[in-house]
């Protein structure tokens, strides 16, 4: 019986390893994905910058759909101040075929996105990070080249009424970190849909 036991402990530990989120102050996993636009983006071509807005977002998802003008107002906003967004799609094709290289080309063009929108095609980087749902943000701190988590969680406090937000999660942890403080809050729960993930 103790036996059981301690194997499905070690399981259920590995499990919450491999699908551990990141949370404020570890290091950010690095990456390099395909964009829309065919070319190949890494974190590392972000070295210049102070930060980066990383977004796990999808297309048919209503929540990442409410949050669209919102992300692309945050890369408006903070890009020229050294904080662009990086939107990455990590749903399964087969499960969600809305989210197919093809329509996420012509979901940029038809928002006219900003910023690059990366497929994950093989689930590897949102596992790294431990994103849950769509959208998803990790605030990403450079240190020098070595970009640090500094805020995990929502955009807001309201998915589908942009009127009614009274906390901008994201915007608060960027003035934090500008002003040399530590965000507060560090982290909030992810409001949006499940990523769709290969069986």
């Amino acid at each position: 019986m103790k036996k059981i036991i301690l194997t499905t402990v070690l399981a259920l530990s590995a499990v919450l390893l491999v699908h551990g989120e990141l949370k404020p102050g570890d290091d950010a996993k690095t990456f390099k994905l395909k964009n829309v636009d065919g070319t190949s983006v890494s974190l590392s071509d972000y070295n210049d910058q102070k930060g980066v807005i990383l977004v796990f977002t999808c297309n048919p998802c209503p929540f990442a759909k409410a949050y669209e003008q919102r992300i692309i107002k945050l890369h408006n906003t903070y890009a020229d101040k050294g904080y662009p967004v990086v939107a990455i799609n990590p749903n399964d094709v087969d499960i969600s075929p809305d989210d197919s290289m093809e329509l996420m080309k012509a979901r940029s063009d038809e928002k006219d996105y900003p910023f690059p929108y990366l497929k994950d095609e093989t689930q590897e980087v949102y596992k790294g990070y431990g994103a849950t749902k769509t959208p998803h943000i990790y605030l990403l701190e450079n240190n020098g080249g070595n970009f640090k988590v500094a805020y995990v969680g929502a955009i807001d406090d309201n998915a589908m009424e942009e009127a009614s937000v009274s906390s901008k999660y994201v915007e608060s942890a960027i003035a934090a970190l500008e002003s040399g403080s530590k965000p507060k809050p560090k982290t909030t729960k992810a409001v949006g849909c499940t990523i769709k993930t290969k069986s």
